[in-house]
């Protein structure tokens, strides 16, 4: 692995040919007219329980009947290994980064008493970090003790406490602007180009330029991540500008010092603050939003709600949700969970719901599990991901479903051929 060497956005970047957070479906190819439901016939039923076919079907074997999903880790610390104390907790002082030092190599004890004697500097702390490839895309990580780290996030992101679980389980926490930029799904698993998976579990606006994401220190060694090459520098904030030419003069110019602004992260090379607004934290244990509104009523069969649906994105064609559905469900037969985790008729994996799900019957409530809730959200997200451009958009926004190319061409084929027996 390479030192995190340029701290710059990896802009209109994503992640391509990952490994998803669910099995990837079967292989798709030309759709047989035995394979294309009566959707008119389908009633949606809400809720968990569903009608799975007793035995498995040879010519579509989404429709097997679900497995029990795998029993979840607990979002907590280690027997023994005590939690991050919230923000308002005796004993936690938050020291809020001026610096983030990038070093071409480890910073020697020397340098970095040095840093810490200079005037206005009153903390620093150093990590490991450095670079890693997922399908040829950059990730700049930082591996962290949670301990010792928790003090240099916003005091929002300290009290998040499935955060700092996540580390302790092993898992990947990724800068909230990352996981929008790169099309991370929390929740899902991201293979390391010759390295381990790493599940991405939560979403955090860490303010850190550059820094895409964090892992435990453990973690961090079994990706081969430099160890301390990174160091962060708290001091007054008016002092900013003085103490980075400090110590750029004092490390030479083989190393970055990048400011990072009071209200959150600075863009590289500048003391200037970022103008773009970071979204609020995004956990597996934050609350839903109040449910967005989109109505579709409760149409009386699967063939009305994915055409009212479609009508949530302007261009996208009722089609390709018949088909997403049935792969995913076989129309609300096999709601899951899975044993990733997906759930309902769309089989959305929950930190994704949060993100999209709507209101479609106008109930006041998003549920993962009403047809008429999850068929508009399934819309809503493709949308989000460029599917009313069709074309290769369409494409990319039904990988992005589930990340997976030979999912984006069964899906297709069975739009197709509803698309032939519904014309």
């Amino acid at each position: 692995m390479v030192a995190l060497a340029v701290l710059v956005a990896l802009g209109g970047v994503a992640l391509a040919v990952i490994t998803g957070g669910r099995p990837a479906a079967p292989d798709g190819n030309a759709v047989t007219e035995s394979r294309i439901r009566d959707l008119a016939a389908i009633a949606p039923v809400v809720g968990r329980s569903a009608t799975p076919p007793a035995t498995a079907d040879p010519v579509n074997p989404e429709n097997a009947a679900p497995q029990s999903p795998a029993p979840e880790t607990p979002a907590s610390q280690p027997s023994g290994t005590p939690g991050p104390q919230g923000a308002d907790s005796p004993g936690f002082t938050s020291t809020p980064p001026r610096l983030l030092v990038i070093s071409p190599s480890t910073l020697t004890e020397q340098s970095k008493e040095d840093i810490s004697r200079l005037k206005y500097v009153q903390k620093i702390d150093s990590f490991d970090g450095g670079a890693v490839k997922v399908s040829g895309v950059g990730l700049n990580l930082l591996a962290v003790d949670p301990a010792r780290f928790r003090a240099w996030v916003p005091r929002a992101v300290a009290d998040q406490q499935e955060v700092w679980s996540a580390l302790a389980r092993g898992e990947f926490v990724a800068d909230s602007s990352a996981a929008r930029r790169l099309g991370l799904v929390l929740g899902a698993e991201y293979q390391v180009d010759d390295g381990p998976r790493l599940r991405a579990a939560a979403s955090a606006a860490l303010g850190l330029p550059g820094v895409d994401g964090i892992v435990g220190e453990e973690t961090g060694r079994r990706l081969g991540l430099p160890p301390g090459v990174a160091l962060l520098v708290h001091g007054p904030e008016k002092a900013t500008a003085v103490l980075r030419a400090r110590v750029g003069r004092l490390l030479g110019s083989g190393s970055q010092v990048v400011a990072v602004g009071g209200s959150g992260t600075a863009k590289a090379g500048t003391g200037k603050a970022d103008t773009d607004k970071t979204a609020p934290a995004k956990t597996g244990t934050d609350k839903t939003a109040k449910a967005a509104r989109v109505t579709v009523g409760r149409p009386g069969s699967y063939l009305e709600l994915y055409r009212a649906s479609a009508e949530v994105c302007p261009g996208l064609s009722w089609t390709v949700l018949a088909a997403i559905g049935q792969v995913e469900s076989s129309h609300g037969r096999n709601n899951g969970p899975s044993s990733a985790g997906a759930q309902g008729p769309m089989q959305f994996m929950p930190a994704t719901w949060k993100a999209y799900g709507v209101d479609g019957d106008g109930d006041g409530v998003a549920d993962i599990w009403s047809p008429y809730d999850a068929v508009p959200s399934a819309a809503n997200y493709l949308c989000a991901n460029g599917a009313a451009q069709g074309g290769k958009k369409l494409e990319k926004a039904i990988w992005f479903y589930n990340h997976s190319w030979s999912y984006v061409s069964k899906v297709l084929a069975i739009s197709r051929g509803y698309a032939a027996a519904y014309p």
